[in-house]
């Protein structure tokens, strides 16, 4: 009976993560360039294994294999290869759905040398997401082997590219996954929605080996502010019915709010489902308080030395052994332990509550119902955990030209402009170019180099502008040094232009002709004037002992000019002595009439002058 109880409460945690729920395919593009009969652009629904090319492109010739045609066996069993030869196109092998897995599939298509493989539905319906097996034995080891893309396609172009393969048509196929993903601005923002069950067979592997091997980028992208990470659990609820069954109690905290299934699967050994939400709680928390302490990246590095110190094999999947690593992270383990609250509480968590609310899609994103699911830019990621492949997809949603350098390394994409220069402007002389690599290939656009902003088309023409412009190559202008001399058509308080300087003509850009002033009688036209034509200039002389005057283009003799020379210096100088003379004399007759006005007026205070009336010097006496 508690067995029968047990199985019940696991089901409906299953479809309580199903019911309600919006799955939302993942989907990109597919054109067929040939036949004619076929040419369109159809969807094709992005398996979840293999890597696809995320903000690439692939072309290829399709094949129908003559035997197993489910691909279901090894090719090798029939003998067939599908190689591309030296020179041909790489092959999309046509298989059809039904026997095996889907992932069975790709590999022995993989195997068999095919690029990619196109698996065509055996019933009318819309597409589905192609996912991975829940196979937890050796065979599955295949899985994380898997590197082509994959594409479910419909049953009626299946029937088509089949139709017109038999009748020796060949058919070409472009896959487009340049906007398989939004790329709205410089910034990406994405969530990993993953598990710290250790226990779940192939998938919790793959997922704890890809947080070992993606940290070292996803925390460089965070740390200069390219990306946006957010770490998510799924969770689920109890029923009701049985939230005080000792199931209930096992697999979930708060009183049923917040469940997770059994590890083992099995209710009597090992770990309960119960840990499992609370160590992801404590990885949500985790995230949060280094997320409001400015280091979320710090959450990579506990992930990971939580995987490798505290697995549940070892029997330290523990709260003392999660302890011990926050600590040796610089973190408080009391902060942890506040946001995780109390697990035994009939209250809501705050923590989980959200994370129960993101789970559910909005916009173009689906709910979140398989782990572990990558969320790139609100749109569900499709395909093989890899730090490659991962990284690649991440790189699709920067807005194009606003990638980080990660994302243009080899080992990611292809450098376009490394081939005649991408078929972009360019001046070889000063090493400019128009070609910019972006991820998703190249755009052609005018540089800005040194501070000198080009314009133009950036195909055939880009031409430098502003006051700095004839500080790179010259702004794109003639130049020339010749006999000790240079010009350029080049002009500094020109913001854009060229023109040739005094002295040449042409266009100022390819070239500027030296003007023959003598021989077109723009100089040098005085009777007794000889011209001689320089290099951007002339030079003029005058016949005899004459003197070449180049404002009035006139020559004048020599001693004309010493004679005139001397005589206005005799005027100077004698002009000057007279001004001296007239000045000494006038000086004199100041000089004397002051100094006789002075003795006169010292005279007159002791001696009556003669002119002065005779004053009578008695005094006159009265009568006695």
């Amino acid at each position: 009976m508690r067995e029968k109880i047990g199985l019940l409460v696991l089901v409906w945690f299953v479809l309580c993560g199903l019911c309600f729920c919006r799955f939302v395919v993942e989907k990109n593009s597919l054109r067929v360039t040939s036949p004619e009969s076929l040419k369109d652009v159809y969807e094709c629904a992005i398996g979840n294994f293999g890597i696809p090319q995320y903000g690439g492109t692939m072309v290829g010739t399709v094949i129908y294999p003559k035997a197993n045609q489910q691909a279901c066996n090894d090719f090798d069993e029939v003998d067939i290869s599908f190689k591309s030869k030296p020179g041909g196109r790489p092959t999309f092998l046509l298989v059809d759905r039904g026997e095996c897995f889907f992932t069975r599939k790709a590999w022995n298509a993989q195997k068999a040398g095919a690029a990619a493989v196109l698996v065509a539905d055996d019933k009318v319906e819309p597409l589905i997401t192609m996912d991975t097996p829940e196979e937890e034995d050796s065979q599955a080891d295949y899985l994380q082997k898997i590197t082509i893309p994959s594409a479910l396609i419909s049953k009626a172009l299946g029937d088509n590219i089949k139709k017109a393969l038999t009748n020796t048509e060949m058919v070409n196929i472009n896959l487009d996954w340049r906007e398989a993903l939004p790329h709205p601005d410089e910034r990406v923002e994405y969530e990993f929605w993953t598990n710290s069950n250790d226990e779940c067979g192939p998938k919790c592997e793959s997922q704890i080996e890809f947080v070992k091997s993606f940290r070292g980028a996803a925390q460089i992208l965070e740390q200069k502010g390219y990306t946006q990470f957010t770490p998510h659990y799924i969770t689920w609820y109890c029923p009701e019915a049985f939230t005080l069954s000792k199931q209930c109690k096992s697999q979930c905290i708060n009183r049923g709010r917040y469940c997770a299934p059994d590890p083992e699967q099995d209710f009597n050994k090992g770990y309960d489902g119960k840990d499992v939400v609370i160590q992801n709680l404590r990885q949500a928390c985790l995230f949060k308080v280094a997320n409001d302490s400015g280091k979320p990246w710090i959450w990579w590095d506990y992930v990971t030395d939580f995987a490798i110190r505290c697995p549940m094999k070892e029997k330290k999947y523990t709260k003392e052994c999660a302890d011990q690593v926050i600590q040796s992270l610089g973190l408080d383990p009391k902060e942890i332990d506040k946001c995780i609250g109390d697990p035994d509480a009939d209250v809501d968590n705050t923590v989980l509550r959200a994370e129960q609310y993101a789970q559910i899609g909005r916009g173009s994103r689906g709910d979140v119902t398989i782990l572990p699911t990558l969320v790139i830019n609100n749109r569900q990621y499709r395909g093989k955990l890899d730090k490659g492949a991962v990284l690649k997809a991440i790189c699709a949603g920067f807005q194009e030209t606003t990638e980080p350098a990660a994302c243009l390394s080899e080992d990611i994409q292809t450098n376009e402009c490394l081939e005649n220069n991408g078929g972009c402007w360019q001046d070889k002389a000063a090493n400019i170019t128009a070609c910019r690599d972006t991820f998703r290939g190249r755009v052609c656009e005018c540089p800005i180099v040194e501070g000198v902003k080009f314009v133009g088309d950036g195909y055939s023409h880009c031409e430098a502008t502003g006051a700095l412009r004839c500080e790179i190559n010259n702004g794109g202008c003639w130049n020339k040094t010749q006999d000790g001399r240079t010009y350029s058509a080049c002009i500094d308080n020109h913001s854009k232009g060229c023109k040739c300087p005094q002295g040449f003509n042409g266009d100022g850009v390819n070239s500027c002709e030296d003007i023959n002033e003598c021989k077109d009688k723009l100089a040098c036209q005085c009777p007794d004037c000889k011209c001689k034509n320089t290099w951007g200039s002339y030079e003029c002389s005058c016949k005899g002992n004459q003197l070449y005057m180049h404002e009035h283009d006139t020559c004048i003799s020599k001693q004309v000019s010493t004679k005139v020379s001397w005589s206005f210096i005799w005027v100077i100088i004698l002009g000057l002595a007279a001004a001296g003379l007239g000045g000494y004399a006038v000086y004199k007759y100041r000089i004397r009439r002051y100094m006789d006005s002075e003795i006169r007026a010292i005279m007159a205070q002791y001696m009556p002058l003669d002119n002065q009336e005779d004053v009578a010097n008695h005094v006159s006496h009265g009568d006695i």
